[in-house]
């Protein structure tokens, strides 16, 4: 399985506009080279290089349908249901989707994991609202495959 976007390549930089410092968009995402068996689709966006000395999550999505090649840019932020049913859960700062890369000033580099999840079982027990942690939780023992992309992004 592969992940891509349109607006940026595997390490490369974050267009500004899908930052804190610009629009705050999401990307645009593409895949391909899917398994034929699977149910849904589920994307967690995390910088690993976050200073709270864990992994800060950017975005997660869950229910997203097997038939889907992508996510549009700029998805509605504040929303739990989107595109065909697709499910936001809460980011790190406790919002619904979308937060765009906002390291602190003069702390390097920091690489954004785009991590998309084949999955081979609907996940039922999610309502809206969801973190992270549960969304993982459903996922155990059902990940048919996984594609990651990781984009970079400096103030």
């Amino acid at each position: 399985m592969k992940i891509q976007s349109s607006e940026f390549g595997p390490g490369e930089p974050i267009p500004v506009r899908y930052t804190a410092d610009g629009d705050n968009l999401s990307p645009p995402l593409s895949w391909s080279d899917i398994p034929g068996d699977m149910s849904e689709f589920a994307l967690i966006c995390e910088d690993p290089d976050a200073s709270a000395g864990q992994s800060w999550v950017h975005w997660v999505i869950c229910k997203i349908p097997p038939q889907s090649d992508g996510l549009q840019q700029a998805l509605v932020p504040a929303s739990a249901q989107m595109q065909a049913n697709a499910m936001q859960g809460r980011n790190s700062w406790g919002i619904l989707g979308y937060r765009g890369p906002d390291p602190p000033k003069g702390h390097g580099v920091h690489h954004y994991q785009f991590n998309l999840y084949a999955l081979d079982m609907p996940l039922m027990s999610l309502r809206p609202g969801y973190e992270t942690p549960a969304l993982l939780s459903a996922m155990e023992g059902h990940v048919l495959a996984e594609a990651q992309l990781i984009g970079t992004y400096e103030r």
